[in-house]
């Protein structure tokens, strides 16, 4: 394969170099074509064919169903590695050892207090206010208790920034949960595993004891390592350009929340349930709205089906198909919405016209399914992916800083008004 590419634009030839990466992805390098051309730029709208960087995180090939973190695939990692470990993986290199497990749990928890003044910013928010737009304003409230900028040439000062941030995260995404239902906030247990807190954070009521069932830790463990990272999508992306302006981490995070909040990137699972209550306030007919997916005059879509990278099954939903039947089997839910939702996949895997487009269930639909059984009102979907996602962000943050990537700056092509003359008010 040649290491140049050959560009002709009116008459004058350049030369451009092809990089390769380790799993035989190419790229053509146009950083120099501006300047070799006078002034020549590539369009890509939604950035679709180009590369922004070079990642060593995940890997990612939608065509053949594959999803790798640091080279370990999802589906080895999400049967045996823990949240906390692939957290580390992704933001370190490594899985981690035995000890430096421990020390990282523990230095979590050391950090897992927030400023009791973040909770007066909460209480200024009604409780009709969405979660994400609470998150997001919390997140990049810490920056307020956490003003001195993170050295990212300091290997302590950036582990204790990222500490802290695994610390206290998952408190500000249960109380967004708690402010909702008008619970007192809980800072959960420090003798409790990373996820296991989650859910007492989220789930304690003031006059029970908590119990953990552990089905449902292994069901919210899977669904957090699946979500952790997922290579250039829109929230990493924000998240990379803010920070290549050196912000902080807390509000690049902030921004990657905020980017997720959209319902065509973190608020899919959010539409699958919409779509799933609609189907069921018009009786619940399955048929009918496969059926209507399959009319193309009509404009129905249905909700977590195929996906925009993966071209054959999601792998993540294939793993998450099996929790979903664990959890709906083990609280024994007897619930309209998700015997529509069984319904719909049965249908969708069964149906020639969805499997010869390869439209499968997708993990957006059945971490739905799984939060609907949990207990998670619809409106914090959103919030748990970006629990998931946290660690992701983290490692692509880190990476762009160590790799002293330059500021983010797209170019565009101009297709507005040439120069002309300004008439004063009167003659306008």
């Amino acid at each position: 394969m040649s290491d140049k590419a050959i560009l002709e634009i009116n008459g004058e030839k350049h030369e451009l170099p092809i990089i390769h990466g380790t799993e035989n992805e190419s790229a053509i390098d146009i950083k120099s074509l501006r300047s070799a051309t006078n002034g020549v730029i590539t369009i890509d709208p939604g950035y679709k064919n180009t590369g922004s960087c070079v990642s060593a995180i995940t890997f990612l090939e939608g065509d053949k169903g594959i999803l790798r973190y640091r080279g370990y695939s999802i589906e080895e990692l999400a049967e045996k590695a823990t949240f906390l470990e692939v957290a580390f993986l992704l933001i370190f290199g490594e899985l981690p050892t035995q000890e430096q497990l421990y020390k990282f749990h523990n230095d979590i928890k050391a950090q897992s207090v927030v400023d009791e003044d973040v909770k007066k910013i909460l209480d200024a928010f009604p409780k009709s206010a969405h979660p994400m737009g609470v998150l997001a304003s919390l997140t990049s409230a810490l920056t307020a208790f956490n003003p001195t900028s993170v050295n990212v040439n300091s290997e302590a000062d950036m582990y204790n920034a990222i500490v802290k941030i695994l610390a206290k995260f998952p408190v500000l995404a249960a109380w967004t949960l708690r402010k909702k239902q008008g619970l007192p906030l809980d800072y959960g247990d420090r003798s409790l595993g990373y996820v296991e807190n989650v859910l007492k954070m989220m789930f304690k009521q003031p006059n029970e004891e908590f119990k953990l069932n552990p089905i449902l830790v292994d069901a919210l463990d899977k669904l957090l390592i699946l979500h952790a990272d997922h290579e250039q999508n829109c929230s990493t992306s924000t998240v990379r350009i803010v920070g290549s302006s050196h912000a902080g981490l807390f509000v690049s995070l902030a921004a990657g929340v905020s980017a997720l909040w959209g319902p065509l990137h973190g608020g899919a699972n959010q539409a699958v349930l919409e779509m799933l209550e609609a189907i069921k306030e018009d009786g619940g007919d399955t048929k009918k709205y496969m059926a209507k997916a399959k009319d193309k005059d009509d404009p129905f879509r249905l909700m977590g089906f195929g996906h925009r990278v993966y071209k054959n099954f999601d792998p993540r939903a294939r793993i998450i198909k099996k929790a979903a039947d664990e959890v709906l089997a083990d609280l024994g839910v007897e619930d309209p919405i998700l015997e529509i939702a069984k319904g719909l996949e049965k249908e969708a895997l069964e149906d020639p016209y969805f499997v010869d487009r390869k439209l499968y269930p997708n993990v957006d639909f059945y971490s739905g399914i799984i939060y609907r059984a949990m207990g998670i009102p619809v409106e914090m979907f959103t919030v748990m992916f970006a629990l998931g996602r946290l660690p992701g962000w983290i490692a692509q943050w880190r990476e762009m800083r160590l790799n002293k990537e330059p500021i983010g700056r797209p170019r565009q092509i101009y297709i507005g008004a040439t120069s002309r003359e300004f008439k004063t008010i009167n003659k306008r």
